[in-house]
């Protein structure tokens, strides 16, 4: 009998540090000390505080959305939840099967060919051999790439890379689901495909996590809303009720959270 899918996060925080080797690392440092976002490590070095005391519960039918503008820590906490990046403070634990939609190219080698990729993952994944002819067959059906599958990754074009590891991370069905929205990218007639997959993929998942702009793709997929604001959370609660504080059309203090 599979693990019942939960996500327990507790009093986690994130602390990146600061290089000042470029002025685009010049611009963080005043944009994070503007923001109050700035500390020290135990190596007195400055960082800057990604996420800030995140206490978050997903239980199985939980359908996430994460909103907030550029920087609020939205990709983060996604990435924390995937376990690609370690908390500071804090601990998450994941029960259930994961997987990942954060970036078209994660946990694929690009000198490697695309068919070789997609036998890696299998085994990654733990699937036994004798379903790999069959995740390979569905994958390369899907990415259209003719004879490139047999050609390494690194003179795939951008949109390439985008249909092969769209193809290969909803090719395997998790019972947590992580997005983000780079899942939208690429041509028109790729897009419809994709968004029927995932709309199964979204459907027989047990929990969703997902992060985008797009307030309409939020109101279609998720019965709960975080909204980040600097690393924080500024407001959780349904969908509705926390997108519209987000969007300005109702009032909302910083420190509200309202209970899911």
């Amino acid at each position: 009998m599979p693990t019942k899918a939960r996500i327990t996060v507790e009093n986690v925080s994130v602390w990146f540090p600061l290089y000042h080797g470029s002025a685009r690392s010049l611009k963080k440092t005043v944009a994070a000390a503007a923001s109050g976002r700035l500390a020290h490590d135990q190596q007195q070095r400055i960082v800057v505080r990604a996420l800030r005391d995140i206490d978050l519960r997903l239980n199985s039918g939980d359908r996430l959305g994460l909103v907030g503008s550029n920087g609020a820590g939205k990709t983060t906490l996604l990435r924390v939840l995937a376990g690609i990046y370690e908390p500071v403070i804090g601990r998450v634990r994941v029960q259930g099967s994961l997987n990942a939609l954060l970036d078209p190219s994660l946990g694929m080698n690009m000198e490697l060919t695309g068919r070789e990729n997609i036998l890696l993952r299998g085994l990654y994944n733990g699937l036994p051999r004798s379903m790999l002819p069959r995740l390979e067959e569905d994958v390369a059906q899907f990415a259209e790439l003719a004879d490139f599958m047999d050609l390494p990754m690194r003179i795939y074009s951008a949109g390439m890379v985008v249909r092969l590891g769209f193809a290969l991370a909803t090719a395997i069905k998790p019972q947590i689901l992580l997005m983000d929205e780079w899942f939208l990218a690429g041509d028109a007639v790729f897009l419809e495909k994709a968004r029927h997959r995932l709309e199964e993929m979204v459907r027989g998942a047990d929990i969703l996590v997902l992060s985008s702009h797009q307030a309409d793709i939020i109101k279609d997929w998720c019965t709960r809303v975080l909204w980040m604001d600097q690393g924080q959370i500024r407001a959780d609660g349904p969908a509705e009720q926390v997108l519209a504080a987000y969007l300005g059309q109702a009032p909302v203090a910083l420190t509200e959270v309202v209970p899911a």
